[in-house]
């Protein structure tokens, strides 16, 4: 084990000095042969901030819940600018980190600039996905009200709003899942890991789930890129819904893109520590665990 000897402050100050340059100068030469080498940047356009992306997730959450999460004295009176000047700050953000998050997976050669087609396909996608919150608001209040239900312990479905892990966890999967649906690299991912590292729920982005899902207590929840969950489904702590087996390529790569996760009809509940692997159909109402 290394030891540290007791030295003056000024010998200190310069073994500091001496020391970073060194340390600096190695790390820039890591940066290749560790696989985390600088990302090119397009004239100046960085890659996305995971800091601006919750920033952004928490102002729609502020939208969907309005009163329950962000500024808490919104009025009647006060709602309808809260609501345009939350959405527009969402835009402007979402745009750019779109944006970001393409230019991220593009094909484009560094030092060619942002491509056309990249600043404009996240507009497109921004607004698309904009004129789909309504809808989702919907989706969002039914799972609330679902954590209501089947929770006897919960007294309201606000409750559920403000406190239930699992309620959180949805309302990033819901927003991820839109802008996947939307082919938009990276940016579904971060949402959904900033839900994980705060719940410890782990929900891919591609997985598709009906309305009113229940994830009771929620820690260690595992759902997989293509399960499908039906309406009105009920999952309590530990629950794997995962894949068996990675089928290969020539190379010995795992093949992308394949169905590989259950499918869970309507009005099942899966208890506790319940691991159910592969592309099998659980029917509807029925019960494991």
């Amino acid at each position: 084990m290394a030891t540290i000897d007791f030295i003056d402050d000024h010998h200190s100050d310069r073994e500091i000095n001496d020391t970073l340059p060194r340390v600096v100068e190695e790390l820039c030469a890591q940066a290749d042969s560790l696989a985390t080498p600088l990302r090119k940047t397009y004239r100046g356009h960085l890659m996305p901030s995971r800091a601006e992306i919750v920033h952004m997730t928490e102002l729609l959450r502020s939208v969907i819940f309005p009163g329950y999460y962000g500024d808490r004295d919104i009025t009647e009176e006060s709602l309808s600018y809260h609501m345009g000047a939350t959405l527009d700050r969402v835009a402007m953000i979402m745009a750019d980190e779109v944006q970001r998050g393409l230019c991220f997976a593009c094909a484009t050669p560094p030092g060619e600039g942002v491509p056309a087609h990249c600043a404009s396909r996240a507009r497109r996608i921004t607004a698309a996905f904009l004129g789909r919150i309504p809808e989702l608001r919907k989706k969002w209040a039914l799972d609330g009200l679902a954590s209501y239900e089947g929770d006897p312990a919960a007294s309201s479905p606000s409750e559920a709003i403000f406190c239930y892990p699992g309620v959180f966890a949805l309302t990033n999967h819901r927003i991820a899942h839109e802008l996947y649906r939307l082919e938009v690299p990276l940016i579904p991912r971060i949402i959904n890991e900033d839900a994980h590292s705060r719940t410890g729920i782990d929900i891919h982005p591609g997985a598709t789930i009906g309305d009113k899902l229940f994830i009771d207590h929620g820690t260690g929840v595992v759902i997989g890129e293509t399960c499908v969950i039906g309406d009105r489904v009920r999952i309590y702590q530990g629950v794997t819904l995962g894949a068996k087996s990675f089928p290969l390529d020539e190379d010995g790569n795992p093949i992308k893109g394949i169905d590989r996760h259950p499918t869970i009809e309507d009005d099942v509940t899966i208890y506790s520590g319940a691991t159910i692997l592969g592309r099998i159909t659980i029917g509807a109402r029925s019960t494991i665990g």
